[in-house]
C-alpha cells in the first residue's frame, strides 16, 4: 500500500532508539525525509546513517533536547531541515520518574509538564499553520498506556500527559484545522521490547532468577498476545496514521499494547 507520502518531511522525538527510532524507520521506508532529534549525539548520527543508507532519504540528526526552547530552535534553524515547514511531527519524550506524589514539589510538576505537555503542545504551534496552508498535515503524539488506565506510581506521566490528551482533542476538531487536512492523534504504547524497558526487565529476572530474555518471556505472558511489542511495529503503526489512508481518523487516542488494557472503552 502506497501511504503518498514520498518526499515529505517530518520530525520525530526521542529518534535514536526505541519507538521513536521505529516511527523514523518506518517513515524513511515511505519515501519521508526525516530530521531526527534526541541527546545523544553518536547514536543518534548513526541511527540516521542507517536510514540514509537503506531507504536514500535525508535524515537529519540534530543532537538537541527538543523539550527545551534552544533545542527546538536548533530543530527548526538548522540549515539542512524544512526549518518549521514540516509535514508530520511525531512529539516523543522520555517519560517523567516513577514515585510518590507527597515527594513532588512545584519543580518537579513543572519538569514533567515541559517534557510531556508543553514541550509537544510548542511543537504543534510552530508547525500547525504551514500544515494548515499547505492542506496537509500528520501530527503524533507519543504519550502512554497509562492515559488510559492510569498507574499509581506514574502520577507525573499521568498527570502531564493527560494534559496534553485534552489539549490535542480540542485542537484536533477544530474545523479551522481538521477540516484543511490536518489531523492529530495520540498513539499510545503499552509494553515495548526497548532500553527503557530493559531495567524492569532486569529486576524481573533478578527476582525469579532467570536471564532477561527468560523475563521477557515471563512479562510476555502477562499480555494477551503473548509478547511484547517491536518498536519496528509501533513505527508501523505510527506511519499509517500519517499516511493519506488515515485522513479522515483525526482527535483519536490509539492504544497499541497486545491488548492488555481489559476495559470495553
Amino acid at each position: 500500500m502506497d501511504f503518498g507520502l514520498q518526499g515529505k518531511w517530518a520530525l520525530v522525538g526521542g529518534a535514536s532508539k526505541g519507538l521513536g527510532l521505529g516511527c523514523a524507520a518506518a517513515l524513511a521506508a515511505e519515501g519521508v525525509n526525516v530530521v531526527m532529534v534526541a541527546r545523544g549525539a553518536e547514536a543518534l548520527e548513526a541511527a540516521a546513517a542507517k536510514l540514509r543508507a537503506a531507504h536514500g532519504v535525508k535524515a537529519v540528526a540534530v543532537a538537541a533536547d527538543i523539550t527545551t526552547d534552544a533545542g527546538r530552535a536548533a530543530v527548526f534553524g538548522h540549515p539542512d531541515g524544512p526549518g518549521t515547514d514540516f509535514d508530520i511531527v511525531v512529539t516523543n519524550a522520555g517519560g517523567p520518574p516513577p514515585g510518590d506524589f507527597r515527594d513532588w514539589d512545584r519543580d518537579t510538576w513543572i519538569r514533567a509538564l515541559d517534557a510531556n505537555m508543553l514541550a509537544p503542545v510548542a511543537l504543534i504551534r510552530a508547525t500547525i499553520d504551514g500544515m494548515i496552508a499547505r492542506g496537509f498535515g500528520r501530527i503524533v503524539n507519543i504519550t502512554s498506556s497509562s492515559v488510559k488506565a492510569p498507574i499509581d506510581i506514574l502520577g507525573l506521566s499521568n498527570g502531564a500527559r493527560s494534559g496534553l490528551t485534552g489539549f490535542v482533542a480540542g485542537v484536533a476538531r477544530n474545523p479551522a484545522v481538521a477540516a484543511r487536512g490536518v489531523t492529530i492523534n495520540n498513539l499510545l504504547p503499552g509494553r515495548f521490547d526497548t532500553d527503557r524497558l530493559a531495567t524492569t526487565l532486569t529486576k524481573t529476572a533478578q527476582q525469579h532468577g532467570v536471564d532477561v530474555d527468560g523475563a521477557r518471556k515471563i512479562v510476555g505472558k502477562t499480555i494477551p498476545a503473548g509478547r511484547l511489542g517491536t518498536p519496528q511495529e509501533f513505527g508501523e503503526v505510527c506511519a499509517f496514521l500519517c499516511s493519506r489512508q488515515a485522513s479522515y481518523l483525526t482527535g483519536q487516542n490509539v492504544l497499541l499494547d497486545g491488548g492488555n488494557y481489559p476495559g470495553t472503552f
